[in-house]
């Protein structure tokens, strides 16, 4: 199998443990990823607001660069992989759209056709190398290790496109083929906040405070998550949204916990730069690891 890689900007900065462990995954099941060439930022969702048609050209330029490979082109972030999807959809449902994005790409010698499909790795890693390989695959079992997949608000909505919009179950059914207990959370698609806590903060912190303390009622032992942004409001704003009770929990991609199943070091994947160490827990779990 292979697949056109869309990084975004997250997995080069803040995220850089994601794409460490993406690859890893990738790597460990076979899969050969390309990287889109000449790539540009799709945006987000903060483009959007300030110039909507000039953020669908933006976006639109990478979906031109992907037709080229005649491949799908994978879209890891969670935003990103919405943008991009959404300026498909919005040029292939509004014409008004389609031309504005269509004269602005010929200007610089670029067509977007619809010809590729935008994919999460969810959906690859479920529906084209599926649960039995995965298992199959697994050196290191997570043994048990009580888990709350966060999937945020940006993957299935409004776009359901390889999962429940209301209740997904794809990341629960991986990391449950690498041995984790996935815990009850019904907040699983709830909004982190985003970048609210920047703009009101009192608000982002009530948003993260709810989404932790309702893992840690429930007995996870650490949250995976696809989204960059959703990683580091979990994590990095911990001490200021869990006073009461305090919090203190690995929050890691999902990504990290199937690439150790799957006996990538920590190194390799990021590990060593969390915030909230997983290392205590895996100790606990006897899940011995690199």
């Amino acid at each position: 199998m292979k697949y056109t890689y869309y990084p975004g900007c997250s997995l080069r900065g803040t995220g850089r443990a994601y794409e460490e462990s993406l690859l890893a995954v990738f790597r460990a099941l076979d899969i050969e990823l390309e990287e889109l060439e000449d790539w540009n930022c799709c945006g987000a969702t903060t483009y959007l607001s300030v110039d909507e048609l000039t953020s669908y050209a933006l976006a639109a330029r990478n979906l031109a660069l992907a037709e080229r490979e005649h491949r799908d082109v994978i879209a890891p972030c969670a935003a990103c992989y919405l943008v991009l999807n959404k300026t498909q959809r919005y040029m292939h449902d509004y014409p008004d759209i389609k031309l504005v994005v269509t004269r602005a790409l010929a200007a610089i010698g670029l067509t977007c056709e619809d010809h590729v499909r935008v994919r999460h790795p969810l959906d690859i890693l479920l529906h084209e190398v599926g649960l039995k390989t995965i298992a199959e695959k697994v050196k290191i079992p997570l043994k048990g290790l009580k888990v709350a997949p966060y999937y945020g608000c940006q993957i299935v909505r409004p776009y359901a496109t390889f999962d429940d919009q209301h209740n997904p179950t794809s990341m629960d059914r991986l990391l449950e083929a690498c041995g984790a207990k996935i815990v009850y959370y019904p907040l699983k698609t709830r909004c982190c906040g985003g970048s609210q806590k920047g703009t009101l903060p009192e608000i982002g912190l009530d948003l993260i405070h709810y989404l932790l303390s309702e893992a840690q009622k429930n007995g996870a032992e650490v949250i995976a998550t696809v989204c960059p942004l959703c990683q580091f409001n979990l994590e990095c704003f911990q001490k200021e949204a869990g006073n009461h009770p305090p919090i203190s929990m690995p929050v890691l991609y999902f990504t990290q916990l199937m690439a150790l199943a799957l006996g990538a070091s920590a190194k390799t994947i990021g590990l060593q730069r969390s915030l909230v160490s997983i290392a205590p827990v895996l100790a606990k779990k006897e899940i011995a690891y690199a």
